[in-house]
């Protein structure tokens, strides 16, 4: 099974903390089992905790829209549309119709598929096509790192007053501490990190969820 606990827990402790909150149930286990399947990829899977985060997050924010950029097979996207009202409405942003197939199938079993539009394609193009206004109450990033600043600066003129960011990755197993870590994707990571903690335009908490969640709120 792929490794989705939460940075540097113990397998003992993700199985306690799994155990002591709202458990998976059939629709995202399955979710899991499938995703696991597909080999070595499904280490993007985001992990059990960091969903229900999510969902209990955007309750708790009476959010109303939503955007995805990075979708994979669909597990974070079901978890933020389940905590979105009944009229509420999510865009995900994708490349991939294989693993958005995926999606799509557990969508429908977890009874979101009507809130959900998805667009297949570089997501970038997406967000300059959508009108330049504030629209979304809540954004999640987690697609090519090297391009989360560019994401970072297309989502904020569409994000309503009071509106959150979510970042994956950003601890990115630990190696935003190598200094001899200099690929692309790594790289791309401090940067971002170093570029959001200096920026005075936002508050931001980053926390050891998964590997590494970053809560973005502009000022």
């Amino acid at each position: 099974m792929a490794d989705t606990r939460s940075f540097r827990l113990s397998s003992e402790i993700h199985d306690y903390l799994i155990a002591h909150g709202t458990r998976p149930d059939t629709v995202l286990h399955d979710l899991i089992e499938e995703t696991n399947a597909l080999g070595g990829v499904a280490r993007m899977q985001i992990s059990p905790e960091q969903g229900a985060f999510m969902t209990m997050l955007t309750s708790l924010m009476g959010a109303r829209h939503a955007i995805e950029i990075g979708t994979f097979t669909g597990y974070s996207s079901l978890c933020v549309a389940r905590g979105l009202p009944p009229d509420g409405r999510m865009l995900c942003c994708d490349q991939s119709d294989e693993w958005t197939s995926i999606a799509r199938k557990y969508w429908d079993r977890g009874g979101v598929a009507d809130k959900i539009e998805l667009r297949v394609g570089p997501a970038l193009d997406t967000l300059d096509a959508l009108p330049a206004e504030p629209t979304f109450d809540l954004a999640f990033i987690d697609a090519d790192k090297t391009n989360y600043l560019n994401y970072l600066d297309r989502l904020i003129p569409r994000l309503r007053t009071g509106g959150l960011i979510l970042v994956d990755n950003v601890l990115w197993s630990g190696r935003v501490l190598d200094d001899d870590a200099n690929d692309a994707d790594t790289a791309a990571i401090k940067r971002f990190n170093d570029h959001v903690a200096a920026d005075p335009r936002f508050e931001v908490v980053m926390l050891p969820v998964g590997d590494g969640l970053s809560l973005i709120r502009p000022r």
